[in-house]
């Protein structure tokens, strides 16, 4: 039997809602999903990121509680993961950089041609980080 998923999502533990829900609205210009909630935030806090795909961004405390016994959340700035955007132009590669940055994130590694694609790396302010990609 092989599964077919009708949506995707990732979910990321975050230190704080407003200022995670500014930075990827801000940085990367993605779609909101849901009502603001009393501070403003939509609970929960997620994003639509494309076409079926969703980004879900829970506080460190819940997210843990998502996890269950037995299972540690990484420390904050341990990768265990690398997201990827794919991306059509070299531009869109520069002014995302440039976004991320605007809203206070990290380049961990600047554009640049490499075999695979002309990439960058990114990091959100909770140390997520982010490769951009456009394949040769």
């Amino acid at each position: 039997m092989s599964a077919t998923a009708t949506s995707f999502s990732v979910a990321l533990p975050i230190d704080d809602r407003v200022r995670a829900m500014a930075f990827y609205r801000d940085a990367f210009g993605f779609e909101l999903v849901g009502e603001p909630a009393e501070d403003g935030v939509p609970e929960p806090l997620m994003f639509r990121t494309g076409e079926g795909a969703l980004l879900v961004l829970v506080p460190r405390g819940g997210f843990g509680w998502v996890l269950g016994e037995g299972r540690e959340l990484a420390a904050p700035g341990t990768s265990e993961c690398l997201l990827g955007m794919s991306l059509t132009t070299e531009a869109e590669v520069d002014a995302l950089v440039e976004s991320v940055r605007r809203a206070g994130g990290a380049v961990p590694a600047e554009p640049e041609h490499k075999p695979w694609g002309y990439t960058a790396l990114c990091a959100d302010l909770d140390g997520h980080v982010w490769q951009l990609l456009v394949q040769p």
